[in-house]
C-alpha cells in the first residue's frame, strides 16, 4: 500500500495498533515520546516498511494520514496544536485521527483549527482495553465529518471490530464517556457482588458461572470475575485513566445539566484508590475498597 501513516503514541493501546497497520502493508512512520518504546517497536515489526522519527512535527512529513494515542488533553494539545505543533506541519488535505480519550472541548478546538488549515479531523477514542488492540478487535466512537470518516474508515479497520460514527466533532469523546459512566458502574456491581459472595460463604466461580449466563452478564463479569477474586490487578486500563476519564464526565455533566450521582461517588473511589497506591492497577481493583484488605 503507498498510503504512508503517522503513528504517534506507542502505549499499551498504541504499540499494537501501529502494529496493526504495518502488518496490514502501510508504511509506518512513529513516534513516541519514550525513545526505547520506539525502538523497541521498530524491533517488533523489523520485517515491514517502518520507521521512527525524532519529534512529532518529522512524524507527520509526507504522510497523508496521521493517528494518536496519547495521554490526556495536555499531551494532545502540546503535539497537535501551537506554532510547532502537529497541525503546522500537515499538508493541506491531510486526515488527522485522535484514538486519545479527551474532553470533547478540546476535540472541538482541535477540529476547528484543523480546519482553518484544510486538515480533517476526527475524535475518536477507543473501547475494548489492551487485549482489544492486540486482537485488533477495538471499538470506535468517531465525532467528525462524514466525508472524514469514510477515509478513516478503512484504515481503522486494520485494528477495529466495531466503528460508528456518532456525530459531528466532539460526538467521538461523549460517546466515550457514557462507555466510561457504564464500565465504571458495572465494575462497582461486580465488586459488590463477589465481596458478597465471599462474605456469605458461596463459591463464587460456581455463582458466575450461573449469572454470567443471565440477564447481569457483562464484558467485565466474563472478562474480570476471576482475576478480581485472585486479587489481580494488571490488565491494561489503569486507575489514572480512570479519575481522568471520569473527571471528563463530570465537567461535561455541569455543562449539560445532567447530575451524574453513581459517576461522581465513583469517581471519589478510584481517587482513593490512588492515595492507596493503586495508580497503575486496573480498574478493577475497585473491589479491594469493599475489602479493606489493601490488596
Amino acid at each position: 500500500m503507498s498510503l504512508r501513516i503517522a503513528f504517534m503514541g506507542l502505549g499499551r493501546m498504541g504499540f499494537p495498533m501501529a502494529g496493526h497497520l504495518a502488518a496490514k502493508g502501510y508504511p509506518v512512520v512513529v513516534y513516541n515520546r519514550t525513545a526505547d518504546r520506539a525502538e523497541a517497536w521498530l524491533e517488533s515489526y523489523r520485517t515491514h516498511n517502518v520507521e521512527r522519527a525524532e519529534t512529532p512535527q518529522a512524524c507527520v512529513q509526507d504522510c497523508a494520514a496521521v493517528f494518536c494515542c496519547l495521554g490526556n488533553d495536555d499531551d494532545v494539545a502540546d503535539v497537535l496544536l501551537g506554532e510547532h505543533g502537529v497541525l503546522a506541519s500537515m499538508e493541506k488535505g491531510g486526515l488527522l485521527i485522535d484514538h486519545t480519550t479527551t474532553s470533547a472541548q478540546l476535540a472541538r478546538r482541535v477540529y476547528e483549527q484543523a480546519h482553518q488549515r484544510g486538515v480533517a479531523f476526527l475524535d475518536a477514542p477507543l473501547s475494548g482495553g489492551e487485549k482489544g488492540a492486540i486482537d485488533g478487535k477495538l471499538a470506535i466512537m468517531v465525532g467528525g465529518e462524514e466525508q472524514a470518516y469514510a477515509r478513516a474508515v478503512p484504515i481503522m479497520q486494520a485494528y477495529a471490530s466495531r466503528i460508528s460514527h456518532i456525530g459531528a466533532s466532539g460526538s467521538g469523546q461523549l460517546a466515550k464517556m457514557v462507555n466510561q459512566i457504564c464500565v465504571a458502574g458495572v465494575l462497582q456491581g461486580l465488586s459488590e457482588g463477589i465481596a458478597f459472595a465471599e462474605a456469605a460463604g458461596v463459591d463464587h466461580k460456581r455463582v458466575f458461572d450461573v449469572v454470567a449466563q443471565g440477564a447481569a452478564a457483562s464484558w467485565q463479569m466474563s472478562n474480570r470475575h476471576e482475576t478480581m477474586a485472585q486479587r489481580s490487578f494488571d490488565f491494561g486500563f489503569k486507575v489514572d485513566w480512570m479519575v481522568k476519564d471520569l473527571q471528563y464526565c463530570l465537567d461535561e455533566s455541569q455543562r449539560c445539566g445532567c447530575p451524574l450521582p453513581l459517576t461522581r461517588f465513583l469517581h471519589a473511589c478510584y481517587q482513593e484508590l490512588q492515595q492507596n497506591g493503586h495508580s497503575a492497577s486496573d480498574t478493577s481493583s475497585l473491589i479491594t475498597l469493599l475489602r479493606r484488605d489493601s490488596s
